[in-house]
Order: C-alpha cells, then sequence, then structure tokens
C-alpha cells in the first residue's frame, strides 16, 4: 500500500505526472462512486418491484385458498407453475400447508411465523427454497374464522440476479472505460496546462546557461500567462539594472582614471624631487596644495558612488522628520563655501518619515550647485512652502538643451566641464526625492538663473498632534 501511496504522490514525479494522475483518479473516485449508487439503486427498484408482484399474486389468490385451506384451495399445481411461484401456509402454531404433488417447498422461518402472529403488515426476504435455489419470499396475513396464517408466496431469483450480474458488469466495464478515457484526457490536459511552466523553465535554464535576458513568448491571458509576464518583466528590470551597472562602472572608471593620473603625475614630480631637487623655490608647496583637492574630489567621488550604489528604497526614520532642521543643516555646511553670497531664506514646517542623513546629503547637493554657478554677491533663493522646496541663483542657468540631462550620472554641460564637481551631485538628489516619494524638477528661474523644485509628500501638522487632534492622548514622539 506505501509502494502504491509513493508511486502516485511522490513530490519527484513530474508536474505533467502528477496532474494526470491526480485527474484519471478524480475521474476514476467519480466514476466508481456513480456505479455503486446506480447499482444500489436498480437492486433496489428491482426487488422492490420483485415484492409487489408477489403481493399482487398473494391477494389475486387469497380468497381461492380461503375456501380451502388444507388443500391449497384446489388450485391446480400447473397454475403455481405458470406463475412460478411456490406457495404455503404457516399458521400461527407453526403448523405448515404445502402446496400438494410439489417437490420443491419453501424454507419459511420466524419472519413468516410473526406474520401469521400478528396478521399485520408483510414480510419480504431473500431465502432459499428446499434445494437451495436462492428465492425472493414474501409473505401476507391470511385469516380464517380464529385461525390466523401467513400466506408465503417464493420465486426463484436466477432471472433476477442475471439481470443484476449484468447490469453490474457493465457499469464496471464502462465505467473502467471511462476512467481510461478520463487517464488519457488527464494527461492530455496536463501536458496542455505544464506546457507555459515547461517554456518557462527552459529559458530559466537557457538564461543561467549563456547569462542572456531573452524574455520568453508569452500567450494567452490565464494565470501561467501572467507568470510569464512577471517572469519577462523581472528579464527586463534585470537587463536594465544590468545597463545601469556597466555604465556606472564605465562612466566611473573614467571619471576616476583623470585624478588618479593628476595625482601621480605629482606625486612622482615630489619623489623625483626629493632625489634630484629640480623643482623651484614654492613649486613643492604648490604640489601639494594641488594633491590636497585632488584628493577631496576624489573622496566626494567615491562618497557619490556610493550613494548611487544603493538600494533605492527607503528605511523610514522612527521619528518624524522636520525638513526645516535638514535644509538648516545643509543650509550651515554650505554657507561658509560661500561668504560672499546673500541668502534669502524662508522655512515653513513640513514633517515626514524619511532618512534624514540621505535628505541631508540631497539638498547639500541643491544648494552647493546653487553657490558653485552664483556670481560674487549674488543672491540664492532658498524657500520651503507647503510640500514644495525652491532653490534659485542668479548664476547663467540652464541651456535648454542640457534641461532633459541634468540629473543624469556624470553629465556636465559645455558650462560646468571647467568647474569642479563629479557629475553626480543632482543624480544623488533624483535618488534620494524619487525614494521618499516625492519628485524634482530644473528650469530657470526668474531672475535668469538655475531653479530647482521638489515635492516631497509630508505635513506642516506634526503627526503627535495630529494623533491628539484624533482623541489620543500622551502620545510618544516614536509614533510611528
Amino acid at each position: 500500500m506505501s509502494r502504491l501511496r509513493s508511486f502516485f504522490f511522490t513530490a519527484n514525479r513530474p508536474l505533467q505526472d502528477r496532474l494526470a494522475i491526480l485527474i484519471a483518479s478524480a475521474v476514476a473516485a467519480a466514476v466508481a462512486v456513480t456505479g455503486i449508487a446506480a447499482y444500489a439503486m436498480t437492486l433496489l427498484t428491482v426487488y422492490d418491484q420483485f415484492d409487489n408482484e408477489l403481493v399482487q399474486v398473494a391477494a389475486i389468490t387469497s380468497d381461492t385458498l380461503s375456501e380451502d385451506l388444507e388443500n391449497m384451495g384446489g388450485i391446480d399445481t400447473s397454475a403455481w407453475r405458470a406463475a412460478n411461484v411456490t406457495v404455503m401456509l404457516v399458521r400461527s402454531d407453526a403448523h405448515a400447508i404445502t402446496q400438494p404433488l410439489r417437490q420443491t417447498q419453501l424454507v419459511w422461518g420466524a419472519d413468516e411465523l410473526a406474520i401469521a402472529r400478528t396478521s399485520q403488515g408483510f414480510s419480504a426476504r431473500t431465502g432459499v427454497d428446499s434445494n437451495g435455489v436462492p428465492t425472493r419470499i414474501v409473505a401476507v396475513p391470511l385469516v380464517d374464522g380464529n385461525a390466523h396464517y401467513a400466506l408465503v408466496i417464493g420465486r426463484p431469483l436466477a432471472t433476477t440476479q442475471a439481470i443484476l450480474q449484468t447490469t453490474g458488469f457493465s457499469l464496471l466495464l464502462f465505467g473502467g472505460l471511462g476512467a481510461a478515457v478520463a487517464a488519457a484526457m488527464g494527461y492530455a490536459i496536463a501536458k496542455s496546462a505544464t506546457t507555459p511552466l515547461r517554456h518557462l523553465s527552459d529559458a530559466v535554464l537557457a538564461i543561467s546557461e549563456t547569462n542572456k535576458l531573452t524574455p520568453i513568448d508569452v500567450q494567452g491571458e490565464d494565470e501561467i500567462a501572467d507568470l510569464g509576464k512577471s517572469f519577462n518583466r523581472m528579464l527586463n528590470a534585470l537587463e536594465s539594472s544590468r545597463e545601469r551597472q556597466k555604465r556606472l562602472i564605465a562612466d566611473a572608471g573614467h571619471e576616476l582614471r583623470t585624478p588618479l593620473t593628476s595625482m601621480r603625475t605629482n606625486v612622482e614630480l615630489l619623489v623625483a624631487d626629493e632625489r634630484q631637487h629640480m623643482l623651484p623655490e614654492g613649486a613643492r608647496s604648490e604640489i601639494l596644495r594641488d594633491v590636497a583637492a585632488q584628493l577631496g574630489e576624489f573622496t566626494q567621488l567615491v562618497g557619490d558612488l556610493v550613494q548611487l550604489s544603493r538600494e533605492e528604497g527607503v528605511q523610514p526614520a522612527p521619528e518624524p522628520v522636520d525638513l526645516r532642521d535638514i535644509i538648516s543643516s545643509a543650509l550651515d555646511r554650505v554657507k561658509r563655501r560661500g561668504p560672499g553670497i546673500t541668502w534669502d531664506v524662508t522655512l515653513e514646517p513640513l514633517y515626514l518619515m524619511g532618512e534624514p542623513d540621505a535628505l541631508e546629503r540631497a539638498f547639500t547637493n541643491l544648494l552647493d550647485n546653487a553657490v558653485k554657478f552664483s556670481p560674487p554677491g549674488g543672491t540664492i533663493t532658498v524657500e520651503l512652502i507647503g510640500d514644495r522646496f525652491r532653490v534659485a541663483d542668479q548664476g547663467p542657468g540652464i541651456a535648454e538643451a542640457d534641461l532633459p540631462h541634468v540629473f543624469e550620472r556624470f553629465y556636465r554641460s559645455e558650462h560646468a566641464r571647467t568647474t569642479p564637481g563629479s557629475g553626480l551631485g543632482l543624480s544623488i538628489v533624483a535618488q534620494t526625492i524619487q525614494a521618499h516619494g516625492g519628485w524634482v524638477k530644473a528650469g530657470r528661474s526668474p531672475g535668469g538663473g538655475a531653479e530647482f523644485i521638489t515635492k516631497l509628500p509630508g505635513s506642516p501638522i506634526p503627526p503627535e498632534e495630529e494623533l491628539e487632534d484624533e482623541g489620543f492622548e500622551h502620545v510618544s514622539p516614536w509614533v510611528d
């Protein structure tokens, strides 16, 4: 039994075989239940009809028998033989009167004696005659004066059993054929259902072997087709990620090569001067300052690359972030790098769930960009009104041809190529703002310079005050 169960239901068998077996088993079970129910209903119906016929024979002959019980009403034996019945009387004192000259008699019992003694109802059962032939025996009450009898009539079951056997064999035969057809159809259905899965499996195997993210052909609108479409979307995302990674590595290699080459040249000059003293007075200090500046650019570039390589999803801080504090901290850092610049700052409250360090770096990059291109003595406007943050300068602005590309990695306009920077600052801004559910766009300010506007989802009311307004008291500042 365990081996049979293992053959049918082991997880090591192919899915197609398991589906075919399950479909065939389900149909076979349904056919078996239906066949058994049909056979049982046929059996009950046949025997009920059989009993009714015998009761009718008893009703027809009871009056004739009452005229002469001892001689069975004087009915000729050939009449009983023509009706294919055997008749006898069982008296309440267990005295039996049988058909004269009839060699085969019925084997009566307690059921028939009970009918004789109670004179109520009737009994029907399957028994045997004196020759052991299966017989259907029916007993009905018969009263003659003070004597109580049971009129017992029996008829052989050979013909009826032959019909039932033929019916049972037919049900078994056609049920088996139906199960076989169901198994074949189940196999075809399972094969058709698992074909897309095999294609998907073949595609995964081909990708693992060739490392080519080739989408699979998807047909239909069912759940498996949805799985194929999701798989293709995943492949497209992986391909896009792979291309971005390749582009980032190539651009990073190109950008890193310049400061490394410059630093190497300066270091080699310092090493050569250490041996030959060929540099003029003051050149050594100038080279050291140049190396320090290049190291600063190199450090910033590495930090920007690390920032861009992070996951895009933001894990919210365990407490609300007041964006005014973030922007104020960024302003304090940037103002030291633009001592001659005037700042026009307007900050209204805006609370959101976010990552403070990433947001501060993004706003610092925006402010640094404004300082970098502002003329001496210029004014930078910084506004946080509602859910919009705006920073505008009075520099040369952004050319129309450059506007679609300002947030691309390593993009440097013609005007910006002579200024320090890695070309990653605005890319970090765009990634950070989008990761917090907002957007950023670039344009020209009314004063002619560059203008950047960001939108972040938030509220001017602290979360703890919103909860208190809704009826909550003593709200913890750590409420998420």
